[in-house]
């Protein structure tokens, strides 16, 4: 048998590991059934415009839909779906910002004095934040949380990793060859971690000319599909350029979007266990 840790500690029969199980406990009046990090290697490629999609378009499919805004120094999910605001609670914990068409949301952004205030904190007080997302939130019976990160693998996501029963990853790229290197990181993080890859999806990947009709791959045609293959990923998906989406997003009213190019994407969700 190997002895290479899998990070599987509650059925590790190692008594002397020093590893152990770091995942943090619920707060005991939520339920969550299934989480889906969104991840990428690299910033700008538009990694929180696909969170926010992919709980847009699970929450019309009638489930119950949340977002964990991970990326804390740089939170975009309440400007894209237009909440603001600070947040209410009670002893027993804090209730998620609600979305205009039933999704929770947390962020630091409802904690802070001015939503435009920069986050000046060191990576154990900002990996501490999100831990307290999923332990002192009040989570209302969660069919999919998806939890927006921040781009890289430090502190952050290797916290949610281990912090939180995470089914599985998302990995959004772009079509330049740079940013695919960056993302083969990301994935081999997730192997790592021992947390399944659900698929890629690949921003930016061609613009349909309203005028003539073509498609046009404006930054180069994709290889999303060979590193899929390489990394045995088996769902891939791709949003083309499209004005709208910026617009709406910076009116807050991403939920209006097209989220047709992640119907497949989202099947595959449904098959979790």
């Amino acid at each position: 048998m190997s002895d290479q840790c899998n990070h599987d500690c509650g059925n590790c029969s190692k008594s002397n590991c020093g590893d152990r199980d770091m995942r943090e406990k619920l707060n005991q009046f939520s339920k969550v059934d299934k989480v889906i990090a969104v991840v990428s290697g690299k910033g700008g490629v538009g990694k929180s415009l696909v969170t926010s999609l992919l709980a847009t378009a699970m929450q019309k499919r009638g489930k119950v839909t949340a977002i964990m805004d991970a990326d804390i120094t740089g939170p975009s999910i309440p400007k894209a779906f237009g909440l603001k605001g600070r947040l209410d609670g009670t002893d027993s914990g804090i209730y998620p910002a609600i979305t205009r068409t039933g999704i929770q949301a947390v962020s630091l952004t409802f904690f802070l004095e001015n939503p435009t205030d920069p986050v000046v904190w060191r990576g154990p007080v900002i990996a501490g934040c999100v831990k307290q997302f999923w332990t002192d939130m009040i989570w209302n019976d969660v069919d999919y949380m998806f939890v927006d990160m921040p781009p890289g693998t430090g502190d952050v996501p290797l916290t949610v990793f281990q912090s939180i029963p995470v089914s599985g990853i998302v990995v959004v790229t772009s079509p330049q060859e740079l940013v695919s290197d960056i993302v083969e990181k990301a994935t081999k993080m997730a192997n790592i971690m021992n947390i399944p890859i659900l698929g890629i999806v690949e921003n930016m990947a061609y613009f349909d000319c309203p005028d003539c009709g073509k498609r046009h791959y404006i930054y180069g045609k994709s290889n999303v599909e060979k590193l899929a293959k390489d990394y045995n990923i088996p769902v891939t998906a791709g949003i083309p350029i499209n004005p709208d989406y910026a617009r709406l997003v910076d009116a807050g009213r991403v939920e209006e979007a097209n989220t047709a190019p992640l119907d497949q994407l989202l099947d595959s969700f449904e098959k979790l266990k």
